[in-house]
């Protein structure tokens, strides 16, 4: 007896790892953002005249903290697409739908996988 509620839990867990990996990347170029923030904020509180001392030093990890998240969030996706694709070949055959379009899963999850490399990339080099 075929059951696809199987297959589609599969889907749908696959979904939310993908939407964890995205979080993560949000949340990492949030951080790395934050320290440009802060020294421009820096920046500005030397020009007006206040006391700063070194902060510039001391925003540079959250660029690295950043770009370790946006990169834990891709391998996070990327970790989550090979365990969906092992669970997906221990399902019977019949458990699994006739679908239109069985590639978009892996589509999805591979494309944000290569935009959070694209994303750390930009990070480190910007």
């Amino acid at each position: 007896m075929s059951d696809s509620r199987v297959f589609f839990a599969a889907e749908r867990t696959l979904l939310a790892w993908v939407r964890t990996g995205l979080t993560l990347m949000a949340l990492g170029f949030v951080v790395a953002r934050f320290g440009l923030f802060l020294n421009l904020l820096t920046a500005s509180l030397a020009d007006s005249g206040a006391a700063v001392t070194n902060a510039h030093s001391a925003h540079w990890p959250s660029g690295v903290l950043g770009t370790i998240l946006v990169l834990t969030g891709s391998a996070t996706t990327l970790v989550a697409l090979h365990n969906h694709r092992i669970y997906l070949r221990s399902l019977p055959p019949e458990d699994i739908p006739r679908l239109t379009k069985p590639w978009l899963t892996s589509f999805l999850s591979l494309s944000v996988v290569t935009i959070g490399v694209l994303l750390a990339v930009y990070l480190v080099f910007s």
